[in-house]
């Protein structure tokens, strides 16, 4: 715009205005300054001019200012990153915490397994031993031979002296082999206990060496066996040693 086009009332702006004016573009240009400064800059830039403004150079409470803010700036990141640290920290504690938590429960499932595991077997070996101890208790026959090894089996266990041999002989001779044989002439019978079974025991007699784990019956024959042996052993020592009438 030409001088002869520009309005008169501002060609004749006095002295005062015009300076007033100048002040107007220098804080500006002062401000737009500072915000071209370096945020670590703390000496004075060079000068820039502004839209036909006076230069203007940043003052030292600006270049202050600014360094002020770039420290905040650098603290808030420092502080973020250690918040970011401690929160991977927090998650990474839990986590491990939590695996430990795991492993713990894991292991004593895993002990309660082997533990159930070891008594299920326990168990299992208990019932097979006893199948076996029962498959190997022996089956007498029921015939004298048959009575006599079951009566000295018994007599073994309860500790009773006697051999198949001392049984057999003294049961011929008393009985003749017969369970149901009953002597009704002798003094006993007269007296009204008579001698009975293979080895013609008396009832009173029988009653008192009768021994646990068979019948209590004289006739029974291994029930009149064993307990004939055992009076034999604490009369005689042994049936054995008994070779007539007893």
């Amino acid at each position: 715009m030409s001088a002869s086009r520009i309005p008169g009332r501002l060609r004749r702006m006095n002295k005062t205005q015009k300076l007033s004016v100048a002040g107007v573009s220098a804080v500006a240009a002062a401000a737009l300054s500072l915000s071209l400064v370096p945020g670590n800059a703390d000496a004075e830039t060079e000068p820039q001019a502004v839209s036909g403004a006076p230069v203007v150079f940043a003052s030292a409470a600006g270049a202050s200012q600014a360094k002020t803010i770039q420290s905040s700036v650098i603290e808030q990141h420092s502080t973020a990153e250690q918040l970011i640290k401690a929160s991977d920290a927090a998650k990474a504690k839990k986590a491990k915490s939590v695996s430990k938590e795991k492993a713990k429960k894991a292991k004593a499932k895993a002990h309660a397994k082997a533990k159930a595991k070891a008594k299920k077997a326990a168990s299992k070996r208990g019932k097979q031993g006893a199948s076996r101890s029962h498959s190997r208790t022996p089956v007498f026959s029921n015939n004298l031979d048959g009575w006599i090894k079951e009566s000295l089996s018994i007599m073994k266990a309860k500790g009773i002296p006697g051999t198949y041999d001392g049984l057999h002989r003294n049961i011929i001779r008393e009985s003749s082999g017969n369970p149901k044989a009953i002597n009704d002439w002798d003094v006993n019978a007269v007296n009204g206990v008579p001698s009975k079974g293979l080895l013609q025991i008396i009832k009173p007699t029988f009653d008192f060496y009768h021994v646990g784990g068979t019948p209590h019956d004289q006739y029974d024959p291994v029930a009149n066996i064993t307990a004939s042996a055992n009076y034999a052993a604490d009369k005689y020592g042994s049936i054995d040693n008994v070779n007539s009438a007893y």
